[in-house]
């Protein structure tokens, strides 16, 4: 086992299990959930245009989980969720105690990793990069 295998390991470990539970976040607040009422919290946080930016977060955790799975537009795709993540753990839940926002900063943490790293070789990242334009990113 080569050191590189391990760090492939480990970031696709990351990224399925980072990248599914915040998916099916978005996925709740889309499908099974309440858009109005968030948006109605997303409001209630001071924020202009309230449905929009409470639709951008829920793609922002469904489409950025997803990406995150596939390893797919990954830098983008963390970006996204350490975005609305951030807002969730500082702005939300600011004044709360740290078990009620301890959720909120792993998915934080998490994401912003795979923001910095890359999602490793055995994604579609390092796919399309290494087979389509014939290069391989390291």
């Amino acid at each position: 086992m080569t050191c590189q295998w391990l760090r492939n390991a480990g970031l696709l470990w990351l990224r399925v299990f980072a990248g599914l539970g915040i998916a099916w976040h978005g996925y709740g607040k889309i499908f099974a959930g309440d858009m109005a009422g968030f948006s109605r919290m997303v409001a209630h946080l001071g924020f202009p245009a309230p449905d929009f930016f409470a639709w951008a977060a829920a793609l922002s955790e469904l489409v950025g989980g997803v990406c995150l799975v596939l390893g797919l537009a990954t830098p983008l795709a963390g970006l996204m969720v350490v975005i609305t993540m951030s807002v969730a753990a500082f702005l939300l839940h600011g004044a709360d105690s740290f078990e009620v926002k301890e959720l909120a900063l792993c998915y934080w943490s998490m994401a912003g990793t795979l923001m910095l790293t890359g999602a490793g070789d055995w994604s579609l990242d390092a796919f399309f990069v290494g087979r389509v334009f014939g290069a391989r990113r390291r």
